[in-house]
Order: C-alpha cells, then structure tokens, then sequence
C-alpha cells in the first residue's frame, strides 16, 4: 500500500495544558502556533527523565496486558535536497557521544549476539543496530537508539518493576513482536525490547515481518480506503497550491539550489531540512545563497495548516477507519482472549512509522494529538477489577499522557464513572461495529465495498 507521505505536523497527543511534560524546559508554550516550536516537539532530543501517566490506576486493579505501537526512532531524511552537500550525521554508536544512555554500551555488545533469534523473512538480513560513519538514506540514528531505550527503559520500571507484567523466567509465548521491514522499525523494537528485559535470551525472540506500514497483515483488500486516500490526497495538494508564500519561498530554495522549483517540491525538502534542525546542523549553501530558518518556518508552518485542515474535512478521518480496522481488529481480540484467561502475548510491540500511528489516532478520535514524533509510542493497558474478576477495563495513553477519554467511544463513559478507565466492552463495540456506522455498513468487507455516498 503506497501511503502518502504524511507531514510531519502534531505530535504528542497532550492537551496544552498538559504539554510541558513533553518539552519541559519551555516553562511556557507560544500563544501561537510555533514553527520552531512545534519542530522541536517533533525531534524529540532526548534531555530530562519524561514523567508519564503509564501503569496508574486504583490500588485494588491487576494490569494484565499491555500493547504498544511505536514510531521508529530519529532518523537521517529519505530524501535529499538535490545538489546539496548532505547533512553530514555519524550513524555508529558511539556511547561517549551525546545524546547517550547508560545501557548504550551493553545495548550494542548485545546485538552482536543475535543470531539465535527468529527474524521472519526478510528480517533476518537486516543488520541489529546502525553502524555507518556517514547515515545511510533512512537510517536510524544514535539518538533514534537513545530515544527507544529510553522508551524501553520507563516502560520497565512502570510494568516490571512495579506491576510485574511478566515473570523473571518469562517465555517466548508471552511476548508478540511484529515490525516493518526496514532497518529503522527492527532496531527501534530491539532498542526498547533490550532495555525492557534487559539482556534478553535471543532465543525466546521472535520478530514477525508486516510488509504493511499500516498492519493490515492479511485484510488489506479495500478499495474505498484508496478512494478516501485519494480524496485527501487531492485535499493535501490543493491547500498547497493556494499558498503563495509557500511557492514564493519554493521559488526562491530552487534558485539557490539552481533547479526547477517542482524538482525542489518533489525532493520532499522538509524532511532533509528537519534532519539539519534536529541535529542542529547548519541548513545547506550554495554558491548562490544559503537556505534559511525563515524558508525552514514557512514550509513548517504550512504542515501544520494542512494538519488543522485535515482533521476538519474529514477524508482523512475516513481513510483512517478503514485502514486501520484490522490492526485494531487484531489488538481486540487479542485483548478479549487476554481477559478470558490466556496467559500468552501479555506484552505486544508493533514497532512502525508515522503512517502507521497517524491513522490510529484519527481513528480512534483522538483530535488533540499532534502528529507521531519521533520514537512516539501509544500504548493500551488492560486492567482487571480486583473487587470484580470478570470486570476489564483499558487505558489509552500517548506518549505518557492519558488520552482515554479524548476517544470517541469513551469520552463520555468518565463522567459517570469513578474509575479512571474504559470498560473493554466499549473498545471491542467499537471495532467490531461503530467504525463502520458511518459508512451505513456493518462489517469491514462491506465498508471497503461499498461505494462512497
């Protein structure tokens, strides 16, 4: 499935008033909206300790699962400037270099070792961890590394330490891992697998290979979604089209370059661009001029109007249903067999991209939440009433923040209840029946069949 190539735009999925727990040294957050700020969310440069909301609940509650869906870590761009120098950023690990971990150095002895693991297909000749001293196009960086064992590490003191999720002598069975095929997704899983079991038996690792970047494993047959994927496509370039000072500045980047302007739009220049600003490298020149901070917050900015703009037209919100019901669909039943008994694939990590996060957030209703940052991670947490066995509930939670009752099936059900969560029953009606409501359908098949209205 060819997704477009969503703008990085929102990030965290926190209420402004929650927001300084995310960047936490800018004690106040711009009236306005804030290219370079927003840019900032977005890098999400490893500093101070995050404090999160995971693993809070009533004394009296059991956690018995736990699923979360991450987007790979940062990244050098996919794209380059043409006839510029790229930004020069070192991919080997070096654990004396900033940003680092405490569990850098042991992290990569590690994955020298990993022959023993399952890797499925194509997963198996991707390398554990980056080592080129110029980044390959894609390539996770040192600080995609740092920001996923940081991510492993705080999932580990809120679920091992704390809750107990799994035993000392856990097994293969009591994990599912699932990632795309690029060396970005597996090593972003790896990094946070290794600091939440710290020196993990490589043998009781199993890595499932998803082609898909949205998971749709083997439901991927929908015809509408690619109709509403292209209806917003359309949407996306129109906007785009009306901004004159947008072309105005594309206009004058291709002059510096010495190019056509539409060659410049088509090598994605903002992905190459906030590589330069998230590492803090100066923007490229040319014998012509240099590229700028005000080129750098025109395009920003634009990607957060067409951001705004997306969740008010609704396309996109369509798309997003249809694309991702069989991820939601697996992470249900899945849910539901935990809370019958089973006692398999209690810890659950899909580790993917932007493309993948964006849609499930849409799709859940969670308009307050910024496009996915780098190495974001959304987790569902499955309790059980201590005082009524029977009784399971789940919490939502992006990036640390409790986003529960920002969905559209449960932002109601808190103002009549005492307890901090969702009952499960309302999650599985969700997807097993209310996503579909809109398109007057009653099933997934039906919904991907049927023509717009």
């Amino acid at each position: 499935v060819h997704l477009i190539p969503v703008t990085p735009v929102r990030e965290d999925g926190l209420n402004p008033k929650s927001r300084k727990r995310i960047m936490p040294d800018l004690l106040t957050e711009p009236p306005a909206i804030d290219p370079v700020y927003e840019a900032q969310v977005y890098c999400n440069i490893p500093s101070i300790a995050e404090r999160s909301m995971e693993g809070h609940a009533p004394h009296y509650f059991k956690l018995v699962s736990v699923q979360v869906l991450i987007r790979h870590g940062d990244r050098y761009p996919l794209y380059a400037i043409p006839k510029t120098k790229r930004p020069d950023i070192d991919c080997m690990l070096v654990p004396s270099r900033k940003p680092s971990h405490p569990q850098l150095e042991a992290f990569i002895k590690h994955m020298s070792k990993g022959s023993a693991a399952q890797m499925d297909g194509s997963l198996s000749s991707l390398p554990h961890f980056p080592s080129h001293s110029l980044c390959e196009m894609g390539e996770l960086t040192q600080t995609g590394v740092v920001q996923h064992l940081r991510n492993g590490q705080l999932l580990r003191e809120i679920y091992i330490n704390k809750h107990k999720l799994l035993p000392a002598d856990w097994t293969a069975r009591q994990l599912y891992l699932e990632t795309t095929g690029k060396s970005r997704t597996l090593q972003s899983a790896l990094a946070l697998l290794y600091a939440f079991l710290p020196d993990f038996d490589w043998k009781k690792i199993n890595m499932r290979h998803q082609w898909s970047t949205i998971f749709c494993s083997g439901s991927c047959d929908c015809p509408m979604r690619n109709h509403y994927l292209e209806e917003e496509q359309r949407r996306q370039y129109s906007l785009r089209v009306k901004n004159n000072d947008l072309e105005k500045i594309y206009v004058d980047m291709a002059k510096i370059v010495g190019i056509p302007t539409r060659q410049l739009r088509a090598s994605n220049p903002i992905d190459s661009l906030l590589c330069y600003f998230c590492h803090n490298v100066s923007f490229p020149c040319t014998k012509a001029g240099c590229i700028g901070m005000e080129h750098f917050k025109v395009i920003k900015r634009h990607q957060l109007e067409d951001e705004r703009e997306r969740q008010e037209k609704k396309l996109y919100f369509l798309y997003a249903l249809l694309a991702t019901h069989p991820l939601l669909n697996q992470t249900v039943n899945r849910l539901q067999r935990i809370a019958e008994g089973k006692k398999e694939e209690v810890f659950v990590l899909y580790s993917a991209h932007d493309v993948t996060l964006s849609p499930v957030l849409s799709a859940l209703g969670i308009t307050e939440a910024r496009f996915p940052r780098f190495a974001a991670r959304l987790v569902f947490e499955l309790w059980q009433d201590g005082k009524r066995p029977r009784e399971h509930f789940i919490r939502i939670l992006y990036n640390g923040a409790d986003v529960t009752f920002q969905t559209s099936f449960c932002k109601d059900h808190y103002k009549r209840s005492s307890k901090p969560m969702c009952p499960l029953e309302k999650f599985v009606n969700f997807v097993k029946r209310d996503m579909f409501l809109i398109f007057n359908s009653t099933s997934y098949y039906d919904a991907c069949h049927r023509k717009a209205l």
